[in-house]
């Protein structure tokens, strides 16, 4: 048994290794140097924004100041006088006022049926006349359409404002109707849209000739030389004519049981329209 004073001597530690040798030939990488730290710059850019903002300020208020300043200091400017120099009227008559004739204004804002044609000498009354005393009211007017309902409703949108007709007959089957018919027009140009879709069913019928009406801008007469026809009656031919002027529309019609003339629908609308 070992005495208690006796402390056993420690193991001896053992050698390191030696280090590996490194060769000559290898080269050591050398590290780049780490950049400085930059300076902590954005604190002292925005202190100096903040420095030019502050005086930017300053001297917009010290700009103002100093004008109040001065324009309170001016005498105040006399406004001009409000009335003006009195002019002197001319002497003497002033012009005449236009005739009727030369007023279009005044022959169209008058009895309609005066600026329809005359019938011809030897004419009688057609089978059917329009209107009544020469007057169509809308609610006729729209029957005269393949669709009253749509025709009545568009009318009043439209603006209608009245409608004068005459008709005639010579012999015993040539017919003619010619229909004026105005409108307001406060808010559109009703007349030259009714006159260009009138113009336009015209041209969709089956053997269509047109001619531009002289006279009349953008007029058209036509003539069909395919009949209608119906079982147990002659065949009718037609021709037809629309043209605008002003706030009026100027629709004209001819019917026979024979090819209507070029010639006829040309000279009636021409005629027609140098009364509006």
């Amino acid at each position: 048994m070992p005495e208690a004073s006796e402390v056993p001597e420690a193991p001896e530690a053992p050698e390191a290794p030696e280090a590996a040798e490194v060769p000559v030939s290898a080269e050591v990488p050398v590290l780049p140097e780490a950049p400085e730290a930059a300076p902590p710059a954005s604190r002292r850019r925005g202190r100096t924004t903040a420095l030019i903002a502050a005086a930017a300020v300053l001297g917009v208020v010290a700009g103002t100041c100093t004008g109040f300043l001065i324009q309170a200091g001016r005498e105040p400017t006399e406004l001009p006088s409000l009335s003006q120099p009195v002019l002197a009227q001319a002497k003497g008559e002033g012009p005449e006022p236009l005739s009727a004739a030369r007023d279009r204004r005044v022959r169209t804002d008058g009895d309609l049926r005066k600026l329809l044609l005359k019938r011809p000498s030897g004419a009688r009354d057609a089978a059917y006349a329009a209107g009544h005393d020469g007057w169509v009211g809308l609610a006729e007017y729209a029957e005269g359409f393949k669709n009253p309902a749509g025709a009545f409703s568009g009318a009043i949108s439209d603006e209608f404002r009245r409608s004068a007709a005459t008709t005639w007959r010579v012999g015993s089957t040539y017919n003619v109707q010619i229909q004026l018919v105005q409108y307001r027009q406060e808010e559109s140009l009703a007349a030259s849209d009714s006159a260009a879709d009138l113009q336009y069913w015209a041209e969709k019928e089956t053997g269509t000739r047109s001619w531009a009406v002289p006279g009349t801008g953008d007029g058209m007469a036509y003539v069909h030389t395919t009949p209608a026809t119906k079982p147990g009656y002659q065949p009718v031919y037609s021709a037809e004519a629309h043209a605008w002027r002003g706030d009026l529309v100027m629709q004209l019609w001819v019917f026979d049981t024979k090819p209507i003339p070029k010639e006829k629908i040309m000279d009636l609308a021409a005629r027609q329209m140098g009364r509006l």
